[in-house]
């Protein structure tokens, strides 16, 4: 398909977000100006591009995590970063001040990032940077130089170590074989409180002879003479190791470099690019006439497929594994916001997702026994052990609890999408567990009726409120689909679940659902009402719906408020029928949020934080569950009509439920 280089000019929190854009596949940038980087995963480890030639900005490893040792808040752990060069010219090092023509490409189809330049009137250069969705804790930089006149070159690898680790030690050697030679260069650390060791390991890789590899300081490559107009192409590959994962790493880390040296070039990058290429086959959505919204979805779906792999038994944090941001911890961001995506076009990432907090049930247990409850009581924020992460400064550890009805509402839509009772009987206990808690929570009232008090809900501007309308609700639903899931299994049914579900309150005043008891019309921080009609099924008067969007949509904070409000807004109005709010909010749903060069989403308009992956998964539900028609139901999704903007020409998405199937809309 012929490209087409589109201009756009965003005035975004004094930045000017000034992008050249490639075509639907590829984002191409050709300005360093307030630069945000891109992270090229794999769901294990994170490589965050950089505007500084042949070097990463950073290495985020999931599910590692380091307590700060002054108040002991765990936080998720950089790894060293093992695919930095230093390449020379005839003795001159390249750095992003002689070099000319930058340009950069992240080509989506193939979870790749390219970068290309000019060094003087000598060589052009480009590089290319990936973790290997294959190989999970692998990664490479692929270096291609066209001489422009005869040179000599100088590629040497180098590895930084984050301030987060200590005690680092290098070590350079050779592994002499009958048949070849393997070069090997190695950097082990450990986490400032000794609780990880940290390994990372290269090699390199050539198309023709290998070069002879040397140590040069703390530095490991060659030197080279290149001809004129003659292309010339080697790789740095290896990879990064912990032992939270495994216990050895520092030799694991070493194999991952002798398996790279044995595949060769052309294997590794051919595997890696057909293990994306299934990914697409099997979950895309294709916009037709509209290019920008096109690139912004494919690249929200990127990012979410880059931050989990399947049967990794882990989860997304608020910022996948682009950053270190919240600490890299697991809040409601997953369940709600990034999960309904995974579920409808990879199932099994999905699934994940739910691992993660099946294994953590015996500590939302605890949780739920420290502060006097029965049941599970799930974490606000939590690392790898599944106990309460949030720092102490912030309340919401104690009084956000929506989250534990958050988690088993996504695990009963797990079992509406598949039907497949056998894991419901495997996950009965969460089900079962987060819905004694609820009702050991509750407060009853002297009619009879229920009350949750002194809780923050999702408007988190409103701080220890009693009957807040999305807690209430969720705790409603969450109660509803364990008792359906008991009827399925022929579990005894509490009818204390029964009698919660059936009288907890939802405030109502002057024909308008309340926020929370009391509320005078506050300022909101985000969607919290508005939820109640999607993804909850609380509200589902068409009349009440219209109502409660129009009233909060005038009480949301625009300027600090995060993005995931408008993808609410766009499916309910979607749903509504009003093809121009769904539009719009659709497109409010990023646009204020994008940061240059490629769009990546920060948490609000006024923040500079990506990559925010709750943000982009609430773009994206605005896509299939809005605009696409696809409905979540306890028979499995439901495909209605849907709904196309006037913009587009067609919407098409492909994989979607456990039989893959496609749906158009035009």
């Amino acid at each position: 398909m012929k490209i087409k280089f589109i201009a756009v000019v965003l005035f975004v929190n004094g930045i000017v977000f000034s992008q050249i854009k490639g075509d639907e596949w590829n984002l191409k940038a050709t300005s360093k100006e307030n630069y945000f980087g891109v992270a090229m995963a794999n769901g294990k480890i994170g490589i965050v591009t950089d505007a500084t030639p042949l070097k990463t900005k950073d290495i985020i490893l999931n599910g590692v995590y380091e307590p700060n040792p002054k108040n002991g808040i765990s936080k998720i752990v950089r790894g060293i970063e093992f695919l930095n060069v230093h390449l020379s010219i005839n003795n001159e090092v390249i750095d992003g001040s002689n070099i000319d023509h930058w340009s950069q490409q992240v080509a989506m189809k193939e979870g790749t990032s390219t970068a290309s330049f000019q060094f003087k009137d000598l060589a052009e250069i480009k590089y290319t940077i990936l973790a290997n969705r294959v190989l999970p804790y692998s990664g490479m930089v692929v270096v291609e130089i066209l001489p422009l006149q005869d040179i000599e070159i100088g590629a040497f690898n180098y590895m930084s170590v984050p301030e987060e680790l200590k005690i680092t030690k290098s070590e350079f050697r050779v592994m002499k074989k009958k048949d070849y030679q393997i070069p090997l260069f190695k950097t082990t650390a450990q986490t400032n409180t000794g609780k990880w060791n940290i390994s990372a390991s290269t090699t390199f890789l050539f198309d023709g002879a290998a070069e002879a590899i040397s140590q040069k300081g703390a530095e490991v490559g060659f030197t080279k003479k290149l001809s004129k107009g003659k292309k010339y192409r080697f790789v740095i590959a290896g990879g990064i190791c912990n032992s939270k994962d495994i216990s050895d790493p520092a030799n694991e880390a070493e194999r991952q470099a002798i398996f790279a040296y044995l595949e060769g070039i052309d294997n590794l990058l051919s595997k890696h690019k057909k293990a994306w290429a299934r990914l697409w086959e099997t979950g895309d959505i294709q916009i037709e006439g509209d290019l920008e919204a096109q690139q912004r979805v494919r690249f929200a779906l990127y990012n979410l497929y880059s931050f989990i792999r399947e049967g990794s038994r882990q989860s997304i944090s608020p910022m996948g594994l682009s950053s270190q941001g919240y600490n890299g911890h697991i809040f409601w961001d997953t369940e709600l916001w990034m999960y309904p995506t995974l579920l409808a076009l990879q199932p099994e990432m999905a699934k994940s997702c739910l691992d993660y907090r099946s294994d953590r049930l015996q500590k939302a247990k605890l949780k739920a026994f420290i502060y006097g409850y029965q049941g599970a009581m799930y974490p606000w924020e939590s690392d790898d052990t599944g106990e309460e992460a949030t720092p102490t400064s912030a309340t919401m550890g104690i009084f956000e609890q929506h989250i534990t009805a958050d988690v088993a509402i996504a695990f009963w839509n797990y079992y509406a999408l598949t039907q497949d009772q056998n894991w419901l009987r495997k996950e009965w206990n969460v089900l079962k567990e987060t819905a004694d808690f609820w009702v050991s929570r509750v407060a009853k009232n002297q009619d009879g009726s229920y009350s949750i008090l002194n809780v923050v809900g999702a408007d988190e501007y409103a701080l220890n409120v009693d009957d807040n309308a999305f807690t209430n609700a969720a705790a409603i639903e969450a109660l509803k689909n364990t008792i359906k899931a008991a009827s399925i299994l022929n579990e005894p049914i509490n009818p204390t679940w029964v009698d919660v579900a059936n009288k907890l309150i939802i405030h109502n005043e002057n024909g308008i659902t309340q926020n929370y008891k009391g509320y005078k019309g506050q300022l909101t921080k985000q969607a919290d009402v508005n939820l109640l009609a999607y993804p909850l099924h609380v509200v589902n008067d068409k009349n009440q719906i219209k109502a409660d969007l129009d009233y909060y949509a005038t009480r949301i904070d625009e300027k600090d408020g995060p993005a995931m409000t408008y993808g609410v807004f766009s499916v309910l109005y979607s749903r509504l029928g009003d093809r121009e709010k769904a539009y719009e909010y659709f497109v409010k749903s990023y646009l204020p949020n994008s940061r240059p060069p490629f769009g990546v989403f920060s948490e609000s308009p006024n923040s500079n934080n990506p990559y925010f992956a709750t943000g982009a998964g609430a773009m994206l539900q605005a896509v299939i569950y809005g605009f696409g028609g696809v409905e979540q139901t306890d028979s499995g999704l439901k495909f209605n009509k849907g709904l196309l903007p006037k913009q587009w020409k067609s919407l098409k998405i492909i994989g979607i439920g456990t039989d893959n199937k496609t749906i158009l809309i035009k």
